[in-house]
């Protein structure tokens, strides 16, 4: 059973037959027990997975409108793990796709979309999850991507990202099924492209011997198996050639996904900066100092007093102490980690190696707001300019897993901490400004914070006398011009004689622009 095609005679005139998917025989016995799930998005391809019960060829169906099919893709291998990849997409368009076999649908409807992502370094308005320990199929949990969804409303989010420990206790395959994509599978999993990174528990799957000692050398785990990365470059990036690690641009962002657990080579981790990890990181970030935000991700925190304390345990202390000076170098803006059951956030710092009783604000912190930017005191954005100074670390490890602390906690270094409420963070980015909000199960935003580049500009226009020139203000907020309009972030105005000089600035006081307009001789 296929696809049935009826005509509506009153609207026939206007849009033709309209195609109707059909309930098929598949779906019915229960032929589809995983996916859809989206993997490997870029700006022109995604690749499409699913599971099912019996072996079957794969067929995806994909158009701009439900169920009006542009194109087919077919594989005529009969698995059971069924991985389909579509390419030569528009960049940042809707798609809607139907996943197949040879003879009948298994599900496709106008809830299966996805959009590709925008093309590298374009400016728009970007949204991006990250769940951190999310995978224990807890009341937490299901309350959490609720609120996020609920936050969204009919925003789509173009991508989210896992901080690892995506399936406890143990990573293996059951689990993943019943923790992971037994609960996200209505929703984000079969209209949002994730881009995972591994955590000590996806390293623990009990399926193999030795398990975690084997695995952290071999990579023989579920988490491998289940999950399909960009490992060629084909999302941006310098490729890696590993699932372990990898990286991937969303219009002006891009992210690195790095494994804080497992071995290369059977020998290096990732704070052996002699090991092709970080050796690849280099080249990566190297290769992408021109992006307007990098952002980078990993299981383990540098800086912890949750459920883990980053001065004992030896993966926290050898990642601040080796790996971390080696981002900030390469000016870094944030990094993302899960790890404690927890929410902690810094402010804009740099050059914290040490325990905690070394952290000093006076020296490490590079801005002394809280980074609200709500109008409360103190609380205007972390802002960098053109030396590219500062990171803000978050640990967002509350999205299934929740609660514990050190008797320290919260760690020094933390503008805001909270042990008590779980949460996913979500990454809002427009343009040159991003905001990161922490959405809580319950649905409360308890903290948030923005960060801007190049800001608080000083600008020099020459142009001819009585013609137009039009200014526009360095940053995305509220808009106080000193000509006395509140339009929004552009006005024009005509060049004067000699000099006439401008200046625009946000409600809060904490950012402004001056513009000195010159008539040309």
């Amino acid at each position: 059973m296929g696809i049935i095609r009826t005509c509506l005679l009153p609207v026939l005139l206007l849009a033709g037959c309209v195609a109707v998917t059909a309930q098929s025989r598949e779906e019915e016995k229960g032929m589809l027990i995983r996916g859809p799930y989206l993997q490997a998005a870029s700006s022109k391809g995604i690749t499409v997975r699913w599971r099912t019960a019996t072996a079957a060829r794969s067929r995806v169906h994909l158009g701009t409108t439900p169920g009006k099919w542009e194109k087919e893709v077919n594989d005529s291998a009969v698995v059971t793990e069924h991985i389909v990849s579509l390419d030569g997409l528009q960049p940042h368009t809707k798609y809607y796709y139907s996943i197949e076999t040879f003879t009948g649908v298994l599900q496709g409807d106008s809830s299966n979309y996805f959009y590709t992502l925008p093309e590298a370094g374009k400016e728009g308005v970007y949204r991006i999850g990250a769940f951190g320990d999310c995978g224990n199929n807890s009341v937490n949990q299901r309350n959490v991507k609720q609120s996020v969804l609920n936050y969204l409303g009919n925003n789509y989010m173009d991508a989210w990202i896992l901080l690892g420990d995506n399936a406890y206790n143990s990573g293996t395959d059951a689990e993943y099924q019943s923790n992971f994509f037994n609960v996200y599978k209505n929703d984000l999993l079969k209209q949002v492209p994730v881009f995972p990174c591994p955590g000590n528990h996806d390293y623990n799957d009990r399926d193999f011997p030795n398990a975690i000692e084997y695995a952290q050398r071999t990579h023989q785990v579920s988490y491998y198996q289940n999950f399909t990365m960009p490992v060629k470059g084909e999302s941006g990036g310098v490729p890696s050639n590993t699932q372990a690690f990898y990286s991937f641009n969303i219009g002006n962002i891009h992210f690195l996904s790095l494994d804080s657990y497992g071995k290369e080579e059977q020998q290096y981790r990732l704070y052996d900066t002699a090991g092709p990890q970080v050796q690849w990181v280099k080249k990566d970030l190297e290769a992408n100092r021109n992006r307007q935000w990098v952002i980078a991700y990993w299981h383990h925190p540098p800086y912890t007093m949750g459920s883990h304390n980053s001065d004992q345990e030896q993966e926290l202390i050898k990642i601040r102490e080796n790996f971390i000076r080696i981002l900030e170098r390469y000016g870094v803006d944030m990094v993302l980690c899960g790890h404690s059951h927890d929410y902690e956030r810094t402010r804009l710092i740099q050059g914290h190696y040490g325990k905690e009783e070394t952290f000093s604000a006076a020296q490490h912190n590079l801005s002394n707001s809280s980074g609200l930017y709500d109008g409360s005191e103190n609380s205007c954005p972390y802002v960098k300019d053109s030396s590219n100074h500062g990171t803000v670390y978050v640990l967002s490890g509350s999205a299934g897993k929740l609660g514990g602390t050190q008797q320290s906690f919260p760690h020094a270094a933390m503008q805001y901490a909270n042990a008590t409420e779980g949460g996913a963070s979500l990454l809002e980015v427009r343009g040159n400004r991003l905001d990161l909000k922490w959405i809580c199960a319950d649905g409360v935003i308890r903290d948030h914070f923005t960060l801007m580049k190049d800001v608080n500009r000083q600008q020099v226009i020459t142009a001819k006398k009585g013609s137009n020139v039009t200014l526009t203000a360095s940053y995305e907020g509220s808009y106080e011009w000193s000509e006395g309009k509140q339009a929004g972030r552009s006005i024009t105005v005509k060049v004067r004689a000699g000099k006439s000089q401008y200046t625009v600035q946000d409600k809060e006081s904490c950012l402004k622009d001056t513009f000195t307009v010159i008539a040309a001789k």
